[in-house]
């Protein structure tokens, strides 16, 4: 898949439709310490709309790649404005800021758009214009990456009032104009929930989930994230369901047989992939954080969502630890961070090193 860059060029490699996908160099990130190449691959949380003295810290040893913000963080424009201004001198100019920005009811900065919800953005031109336009709302107070837009198919209860709607054909060509839309205003869109949670019928939020789906079946919900992909996409956003199609034992954020085998190597993605939040019940129900969050990362995911502000303490050092001691995890965190730094640099954001 041909993988436009324009704008900012907040895009990835080409797939598999297209040629080979560029992999980063693992050498953009060894000259960091393994500490800073750690850190590059988890986003932290935090309460309130202060900066706690602890994440001033964290963003300033280059510990955590950036934030992502809530509702309790969010009061008044200029409040935000004044917050994130302070997280970037935190980090040197070099945080990622991440929210939820999908449209109507989820819509983490209330400010900004889209004001519809997905079902109700219209054509494939609406959704860029509208895309464009709250990315530049969004940027105006310092959010780099929105979590946005959902790529799954109308399918199933659980995500119902968030998809666009249509077919596959129509889903895909909206979420396309989403992503350019969102490129258009500077901010990094995520396509989500890999490889498509649209057959879901509770949330993996509060529930472990399995979708009994042929692979075959699951062809239609990969739409979407082909459309994705192929404009360019920065980050996808890997499920916790479980997809026994193509692994029987681990959810998709844990499963190597979808991660690196289905969208790196099949479908040939080079950007950044992030897990969803790492405290879904889908997660917490099977393991701690932490062990979720290795699993994770050895499968091929880039970036640890925690949207629980002590969840960073339970991660980091587990990550670290076993960097330290296993060679081949350590290139995958390598690899990891190199495809974070990239994102950065092309966020115009200044990556550690």
């Amino acid at each position: 898949m041909v993988a436009a860059g324009a704008g900012l060029a907040v895009g990835a490699g080409r797939g598999e439709s297209g040629g080979a996908a560029t992999d980063p160099a693992p050498e953009e990130a060894a000259g960091l310490p393994l500490r800073v190449q750690v850190g590059q691959l988890v986003v932290s949380s935090f309460d309130g709309t202060r900066l706690p003295e602890y994440l001033r810290r964290r963003l300033r040893r280059r510990q955590t790649a950036g934030v992502i913000l809530f509702g309790d963080n969010v009061a008044a424009k200029s409040s935000l404005g004044r917050l994130l201004r302070k997280t970037q001198r935190a980090a040197g100019r070099g945080a990622l800021v991440m929210t939820d920005q999908e449209g109507g009811a989820i819509r983490i900065v209330g400010f900004a758009g889209p004001a519809p919800a997905q079902p109700g953005q219209g054509s494939p031109r609406r959704v860029r214009r509208l895309a464009r336009t709250a990315a530049h709302q969004l940027r105006s107070v310092g959010v780099n990456v929105v979590l946005a837009p959902v790529a799954d198919l109308p399918a199933g209860a659980a995500l119902r009032g968030r998809t666009f709607e249509g077919s596959s054909g129509a889903v895909a060509a909206r979420v396309r104009a989403s992503v350019e839309g969102w490129r258009g205003g500077l901010v990094a869109a995520t396509a989500k929930h890999f490889p498509g949670l649209g057959a879901a019928g509770l949330n993996t939020d509060d529930h472990s989930v399995t979708i009994r789906l042929s692979r075959r079946r699951l062809e239609r919900h990969l739409r979407p994230f082909r459309a994705a992909l192929s404009e360019g996409v920065p980050l996808v956003m890997a499920s916790h369901a479980r997809f026994p199609a193509y692994d029987r034992h681990r959810i998709a954020s844990q499963s190597r047989a979808l991660l690196t085998g289905l969208l790196r190597g099949w479908l040939g993605y080079d950007g950044v992939i992030v897990t969803d939040s790492i405290e879904a019940q889908a997660v917490v129900g099977g393991s701690s954080v932490g062990v979720a969050a290795e699993r994770s990362i050895a499968a091929g995911a880039d970036v640890v969502l925690c949207t629980g502000s002590a969840s960073w303490k339970l991660i980091y050092p587990r990550l670290l630890r076993r960097a330290r001691r296993s060679p081949a995890f350590r290139r995958r965190v390598e690899e990891s961070a190199a495809r974070v730094l990239r994102l950065k640099r092309r966020l115009k954001l200044r990556a550690p090193g």
